[in-house]
């Protein structure tokens, strides 16, 4: 497909603004759910049942994503998910807590929906890793901007109605982008089946595409393992709620800056190198938090770690898109990301009651067992490339 620079920018854009409104629910989780403890009575076991049932219509919307993104039109698909996400949160601030369940299913499906939609987008572009760290670093710029105005200029004065006002405010702000999307058949790759095929033939992946997405499944479950009780360990290290904050606060611009680090290098890496790089970066933000002491080896152990995760993240999915020509697994990531969710800090959590050292040493292997694996799938795939090109050579 040939497109201008400023066309291809312009889809890029819109693509991570669908992708950013898709990561709100999640990435603002935590302040929602503790503000309808505080402002609508809710008891913390209802809240957390929110939660999981918020997982639940993200899982089911990303299964269906897989279905239903290469047969409807781009744009409307998401000015429709936009705003029906606006008005489950809207709804949410005054309909009874027997509503919750549903609205909260709807939050998570119509993200789930734009979050592969965005990703489906950016997986058929050519840089993959530019486009894919462009997504990222824009979806956490807004998002830590977001976390910075949520609690102490909305909810302190305006509690959780304010709250769930500004973010559907916000996702009907960047919906109009969606005007700015390719048509679906300018993007459908080569291997994609027809739009009259089964529902079972949009789950027909290479196993290298499946096998790829278990190894994202075991590098996220260890990374968000540890993420959910990183506060814990620097908490043990008895450092001051003021130097946590610090800690937490420059983590989501260091994650933003890392990803468009990534859109600016793009490609230039090669498809193997930079998943070493990842290993030795995570490597290094481990052991720094493994043997810290106090607030200056543990900030840089989890600000380097945090860099290392990022990057890892989106060489992955790169990584994921290459394995996979039909574009139809990197819509499947999402899941696998939310299935790490869940089974990361379960784990972690059984862990922890043994100190922090077998958690480090788990989060290691999770991220070391991914990367060679990538490397070796990516080995076999550009090898089998260059004996497809021989072949091609001596026909002619």
């Amino acid at each position: 497909m040939n497109m201008s620079g400023r066309k291809t920018m312009a889809i890029m854009l819109a693509a991570s603004f669908a992708s950013t409104i898709g990561g709100l629910p999640f990435n603002t989780l935590p302040i929602l759910l503790g503000s309808m403890v505080d402002s609508l009575g809710f008891s913390v076991e209802r809240v957390g049942l929110l939660g999981a049932v918020c997982f639940a219509g993200y899982l089911l919307g990303t299964l269906m994503a897989v279905v239903l993104i290469d047969r409807l039109n781009w744009r409307w698909l998401t000015l429709g998910c936009a705003t029906g996400a606006a008005a489950a949160y809207w709804m949410t601030s005054w309909l009874p807590a027997t509503a919750q369940l549903p609205l909260w299913a709807l939050i998570g499906f119509f993200a789930a929906l734009m979050t592969c939609l965005g990703m489906r987008i950016m997986g058929e572009m050519a840089n993959k890793e530019r486009a894919l760290g462009l997504r990222l670093g824009i979806e956490l710029g807004l998002v830590a901007a977001v976390l910075f105005a949520l609690p102490s200029l909305v909810i302190a004065y305006f509690h959780y109605t304010g709250a769930v006002v500004m973010l559907a405010a916000i996702i009907l702000l960047l919906s109009p982008s969606a005007l700015a999307l390719p048509r679906r058949e300018d993007f459908i790759g080569r291997d994609t089946p027809p739009r009259n095929g089964s529902v079972l033939s949009r789950f027909q992946l290479p196993p290298a595409a499946y096998a790829a997405l278990g190894f994202f499944f075991l590098f996220g479950a260890g990374q968000i393992g540890l993420w959910a009780f990183l506060e814990r360990l620097g908490h043990g290290l008895a450092l001051q709620p003021g130097e946590l904050g610090i800690v937490f606060a420059v983590l989501k611009l260091l994650g933003g800056a890392a990803a468009l680090t990534l859109a600016a290098v793009g490609d230039r890496l090669g498809v193997r190198v930079p998943h070493l790089i990842v290993m030795l970066v995570l490597g290094t933000g481990l052991l720094l938090l493994g043997n810290a002491e106090g607030f200056v080896m543990y900030a840089a152990g989890a600000w380097i770690w945090e860099v290392g995760f990022t990057w890892g993240c989106v060489y992955q999915t790169a990584a994921i898109a290459r394995l996979d020509r039909s574009g139809r697994s990197i819509m499947l990531i999402p899941g696998a990301f939310a299935l790490s969710s869940m089974a990361g800090p379960a784990l972690a959590g059984q862990l922890v009651g043994q100190g922090y050292t077998m958690l480090l040493w788990i989060a290691a292997a999770c991220a070391v067992i991914p990367v060679l694996a990538f490397t070796c799938l990516l080995a076999r795939r550009l090898d089998g490339e260059g004996v497809a090109v021989e072949r091609v050579v001596v026909a002619v």
